[in-house]
């Protein structure tokens, strides 16, 4: 049989999807900057990215309502909690809300192995 193995702390993914009143190449690159900028040296912060809808996939699956797509998984929801408080991540959302449409936000707890 395996060896037990002690279970870790489920982590945090942070998923917010951007749709975009200017969704020029210039906006979306500008958020994209904005992104990297205030939110993506956090601590508890385990892996960010950031980046624009990927046009060639249109499964029917895919949901395709959104500009720009951020990912933010944290350590646990202490550092999510902190990281929603945070004056740079408050900065973020003064500096770049008015070219938003709508913004949805996926968290859920992820197992690690």
């Amino acid at each position: 049989m395996g060896r037990d193995r002690e279970v870790a702390e489920p982590l945090l993914a942070h998923n917010v999807y951007f749709s975009l009143k200017d969704n020029s190449p210039q906006a979306k690159k500008s958020l994209i900057e904005a992104c990297k900028h205030y939110l993506s040296d956090h601590p508890g912060t385990v892996w960010f990215g950031v980046g624009t809808l990927a046009e060639e996939l249109r499964r029917e699956v895919n949901d395709r309502d959104f500009d720009i797509a951020l990912h933010v998984v944290f350590r646990n929801q202490a550092a999510q909690d902190a990281y929603q408080q945070a004056p740079a991540h408050l900065q973020f959302i003064s500096e770049n809300r008015a070219n938003w449409t709508r913004v949805r936000v996926f968290d859920s707890l992820i197992e690690q192995h």
